[in-house]
């Protein structure tokens, strides 16, 4: 038997067949069905096709009835509701991680004050400045140096195609 701290139980987990699923929404599995066909609900599929529902896709599709007869939005609308909704959660969740790491990169940058280490080595997790060089030629090509032995700088090299040549 699994832990029940197991991952694999969480609100996530596709345990629910559509039967069961359609009870705890308080639908038809027809219902169901049509929500999976116009990509509403998309529930995780079995070996042999079969529809496996997780509790998050049950509280979508309570969601989902919600919407439809207390707010009166039809199924498009629902559709790209739950898309935004999906969309902000993945953005709050990014904005979070930044908020981490810029946090993480203020402590870091206030420790570059403080001594270094007996080693003399960076402190894990500080910013080390790196710094990256390039080099343009920016000289004009009428005041470039002529390099022999290359195709085109050469005034021996002519090409037998061209009848201009002498």
């Amino acid at each position: 038997m699994r832990n029940v701290n197991d991952p694999s139980f969480g609100v996530d987990a596709p345990v629910y067949v559509i039967s069961v699923a359609a009870e705890l929404a308080g639908m038809h599995p027809q219902t169901l069905r049509q929500y999976d066909r116009l990509g509403i609900v998309s529930p995780g599929r079995t070996t042999g096709r079969g529809r496996r529902y997780s509790m998050r896709d049950v509280q979508t599709l309570r969601e989902v009835q919600r919407l439809s007869q207390e707010e009166g939005i039809n199924l498009a609308g629902i559709k790209r509701i739950l898309e935004l909704k999906h969309e902000a959660e993945q953005l709050r969740e990014q904005v979070f991680h930044l908020a981490n790491e810029l946090e993480a990169a203020r402590r870091a940058v206030s420790r570059r004050g403080r001594p270094a280490r007996p080693e003399g080595g960076p402190v894990r997790g500080e910013l080390v400045r790196r710094t990256r060089v390039t080099i343009f030629n920016t000289a004009d090509p009428e005041e470039r140096p002529e390099r022999g032995g290359e195709r085109g700088d050469d005034d021996d090299a002519r090409d037998p195609g061209d009848p201009d040549q002498k």
